[in-house]
């Protein structure tokens, strides 16, 4: 028998959390969608998988997706792509905000349409080409650094969960792996890791190739001063950034230049696990992952729901 787990927040806090992850959503022009509609359309991913249950996190997502990006920045490749071809350093949160609608609709999105989206940012990909500050070609569609972009995200929003929010047993952790070889496909990554165990590989084979770049404290100022948390929720930033710093792996750290001023007290990593572990208990209702569910016919809470356990395997087909 599953209890249900979800906090009610009073009606006025209710309504403005859901207007802030609506908003977060929301690029502007309109681009905002429903996730409820088409009624019975599959995802891409079932609605057992261990995404389904993570991406309904905003805080554990944004943290995870800062120390992604630092990993993606780390290689000059990627670097020099995201920073030249990109609106991120002239219009920061709007860029973040296309980003995590994508996220959503990747994990969430009726199957139609997140392939329509994904064909989409294919072809954008394949105008994106250029070279290093040190002469190195690179493009965009590059299934080698496609892996790189795939297994970085991976990681960061793996990682952030199960450090903020909750710990994952191994089989969860790969069986999470497992499920992002569906998606990472169709954006052209042709290996990106399957397991923990390739993650730790191919940190090995990039680790001659990260390097230090002012570029990686650019980001961090940038996230440091956008405006991105409503109200008083904003006096949290600085210790989410520093949050996503501390995951990315020591030796990465060390090559970037990210000494321990980066690094949380223990006192304010405390607040952020249980800040995590609470908001995991919050039912968004106009957030995609609970718009989903009803796309589907399932109950608003059925992902809030205890005891849970990832699929024996990693399902691709919706459901």
């Amino acid at each position: 028998m599953q209890t249900s787990s979800a906090i009610l927040l009073p009606s006025l806090l209710q309504r403005r959390l859901e207007a802030a992850a609506s908003d977060f959503l929301d690029p502007g022009a309109g681009a905002g969608i429903d996730f409820a509609v088409p009624p019975g359309e599959a995802a891409l991913l079932a609605h057992d998988s261990v995404s389904w249950r993570l991406f309904k996190n905003p805080l554990s997502l944004f943290i995870g997706g800062v120390a992604a990006v630092i990993l993606e920045l780390a290689e000059p490749r990627v670097r020099t792509g995201v920073w030249e071809h990109t609106s991120f350093r002239d219009d920061p949160l709007r860029r973040l905000k296309r980003t995590g609608l994508a996220a959503m609709m990747t994990v969430y999105g009726p199957r139609s349409r997140t392939e329509a989206m994904i064909a989409g940012v294919v072809r954008m990909h394949g105008r994106v080409r250029g070279s290093t500050p040190a002469g190195q070609p690179y493009s965009a569609d590059d299934p080698e650094l496609l892996d790189w972009v795939h297994a970085t995200a991976s990681f960061g929003f793996l990682r952030a969960y199960h450090t903020y929010v909750g710990p994952l047993s191994q089989d969860a952790r790969d069986a999470y792996y497992r499920e992002g070889r569906t998606t990472s496909s169709l954006y052209g990554a042709l290996a990106p890791p399957a397991s923990e165990k390739e993650l730790d590989l191919l940190f090995e084979a990039m680790a001659d190739r990260l390097e230090r770049s002012a570029i990686v404290f650019e980001f961090l100022r940038i996230m440091q001063r956008v405006a991105l948390l409503p109200g008083p929720m904003s006096m949290l930033q600085d210790w989410l950034i520093k949050a996503a710093v501390e995951l990315v792996p020591r030796w990465v750290r060390e090559r970037l230049g990210l000494d321990d001023a980066w690094n949380l007290r223990p006192w304010q990593r405390n607040i952020i696990g249980r800040a995590g572990s609470t908001v995991d208990r919050i039912v968004l209702r106009s957030g995609p992952a609970v718009q989903s569910c009803r796309r589907l016919g399932l109950p608003d809470d059925y992902l809030y729901t205890t005891p849970w356990s990832p699929p024996d395997r990693a399902r691709i087909n919706g459901g």
